[in-house]
């Protein structure tokens, strides 16, 4: 028996109208039927998604504290959301500057990654990862470095689907 995805993430957050909002308009997730079964519970799908729900979000309040992971406390730093295709990432680039949420971007070889914050300061990463197919040598050795999205997308184009024989078989 072992382990071979993660279902679902589960986040606490001070304003569940806010979150929805954010994670529906931004990221594209669907709020599912009986989604709001629990009181000050909502419960999202992603995009092609056929998880019974792939984000919960709790509401604690307005008043809640940061969270101190990384700095204070252990904790998580953050979920990576895996995108289809290297345009997929670029348009959520554009949506996440625009809503004020992106806060940073890699190019770590293998993935390109956009860094953002929801609502409530949870940090979470967007990855693209380059198909098997069209890894080098260069992307492998690469370490952490700027991402140059327009770049990749002339080398990629955007069509270029993610992950193949990297994350998925």
């Amino acid at each position: 028996m072992s382990i071979f995805r993660l279902n679902h993430a589960v986040l606490y957050v001070r304003d569940l109208a806010e979150s929805v909002a954010f994670y529906r308009d931004v990221l594209g997730f669907g709020y599912i039927d009986g989604g709001d079964a629990h009181r000050g519970a909502a419960f999202l799908r992603a995009p092609g998604s056929v998880n019974d729900h792939d984000l919960g979000l709790f509401e604690i309040g307005a008043d809640a504290a940061d969270s101190g992971a990384g700095r204070t406390s252990v904790g998580l730093y953050h979920l990576a959301w895996e995108v289809d295709t290297l345009g997929d990432l670029e348009r959520l680039a554009a949506r996440l500057t625009e809503a004020g949420a992106l806060v940073g971007s890699s190019d770590h070889g293998t993935t390109k990654s956009l860094y953002a914050k929801d609502p409530s300061g949870l940090e979470f990463e967007v990855v693209w990862i380059i198909p098997r197919d069209l890894l080098t040598e260069e992307d492998r050795a690469k370490s952490l470095g700027r991402l140059d999205l327009a770049a990749e997308l002339a080398k990629y184009g955007p069509d270029a689907r993610s992950g193949v024989g990297i994350s998925r078989p």
